[in-house]
């Protein structure tokens, strides 16, 4: 090796191996993490314990009324395969965009009938 230049800072000495080697010695003795949410808690026991909306709309469906259910607390292939049923039992087309089941038509009426059938009770019909 050659003389240290002037312009350069002295070399710093190696970093330790693993920074977080002291906090391992604590793991036992902190708090248990929370849970994944209450959502995910309460969507095995009851998917209707929160309020469902059941509302028409039109816009951006050419010209088309849909309506629409929110408030089911079921997400991902359960929501598809909930939203399958209440398709097939009304015998309207439908899906599922984001957290909301789609029915072809005016259902609204139909569709609370059938959520109340299978236990939901805070439904509210909106316009």
């Amino acid at each position: 090796m050659g003389k240290q230049r002037p312009d350069q800072p002295e070399p710093a000495a190696p970093a330790a191996a693993n920074p977080f080697a002291a906090l391992a010695s604590l793991r036992g003795t902190l708090p248990g993490g929370a849970s994944d949410g209450p959502a995910a808690a309460s969507a095995g026991d009851n998917p209707f314990a929160a309020k469902l909306v059941i509302a028409r709309e039109r816009k951006g469906r050419g010209g088309k009324t849909a309506t629409l259910v929110r408030g089911v607390a079921l997400t991902g292939v359960a929501l598809e395969t909930f939203a399958r049923e209440m398709r097939q039992s009304l015998g309207t087309g439908g899906g599922v965009e984001g957290d909301a089941i789609v029915l072809a038509g005016d259902q609204s009426a139909r569709a609370a009938q059938w959520l109340r059938e299978r236990g939901a009770t805070r439904i509210v019909i909106g316009n």
